[in-house]
């Protein structure tokens, strides 16, 4: 694939307690296989759909062990450097400087000025996603925010993105796009969500069908969040791994209801 632009989704990771626990689940439900981990880099193993490499996984790491398993979103840069700099001129924290990975690339990790963590990636022999809206891959994300202000000053500054907000009184919902395709959403937070979730980027999975997914991640000792419901985007389901870590499982070829307009 060719080089993601800035602000383009381009790859996601996590880190376990149990990483051949968190292997077999997302084996089972999304059809993963692995490559062996790299001792060099702390066990980081890439997992694959189709022999196309759609994620990774990692086993957590010392020090860590307070830090919840959460799956970690990485938006392309150029320029790390830079993107750093932008980071906190708009309010944001880095919380992790950049930082070379072998001859893969360079990686930041941030926080909005409303809290929402998110990582950058600046590419070397790794470009990201080698497949993407397919069984198995990442397709969508939502900075899902407490501060959907913030949030809306935040990333279209430090990305450049154009923002819409979906006309719809019953959510506060913004599609931030590069100019063609959307690349991400933004999600109010509502009371609804218990108080100790933390602001987040939700990330979706492709699945073929979505209650058979949810289906599957109760059997194997997950939790669902939310869901399955309908959608104009497709049916769609917000779980959580035995682990934890929570993330959203979508059929795209399922849709339900009119697409909204943009404002």
């Amino acid at each position: 694939m060719p080089a993601y632009p800035l602000g383009a989704p381009c790859w996601v990771d996590a880190m376990f307690p149990d990483l051949d626990a968190a292997k077999s689940f997302y084996s089972e439900l999304l059809g993963w296989t692995y490559a062996e981990g790299s001792a060099e880099f702390g066990g980081y193993t890439q997992a694959f759909a189709d022999g196309k490499a759609v994620a990774a996984v990692v086993p957590q790491m010392p020090g860590m062990e307070e830090q919840p398993p959460a799956w970690s979103l990485y938006l392309a840069t150029p320029d790390i450097e830079a993107t750093a700099e932008q980071v906190k001129a708009h309010g944001g924290t880095v919380a992790m400087d950049p930082m070379q990975v072998g001859e893969f690339g360079s990686m930041l990790v941030a926080q909005d000025p409303g809290g929402v963590f998110f990582s950058a990636w600046q590419p070397g022999a790794h470009q990201g996603f080698e497949k993407v809206n397919e069984p198995g891959a990442f397709c969508w994300a939502e900075v899902t925010t407490r501060a959907p202000d913030a949030a809306d000053a935040f990333f279209p500054a430090v990305f450049g993105y154009n923002a819409q907000k979906i006309p719809d009184p019953a959510i506060d919902f913004m599609v931030w796009d590069l100019g063609e395709e959307p690349v991400l959403g933004r999600f109010k937070m509502t009371d609804e969500f218990p108080p100790e979730i933390p602001s987040h980027i939700n990330i979706y999975f492709v699945v073929p069908d979505c209650d058979a997914a949810v289906d599957t991640v109760r059997r194997l000792g997950g939790q669902v969040h939310l869901g399955p419901m309908g959608s104009p985007f497709g049916r769609f389901a917000t779980v959580a791994d035995p682990q934890g870590a929570s993330f959203s499982v979508i059929d795209v070829t399922t849709m339900e209801g009119e697409m909204p307009e943009m404002g």
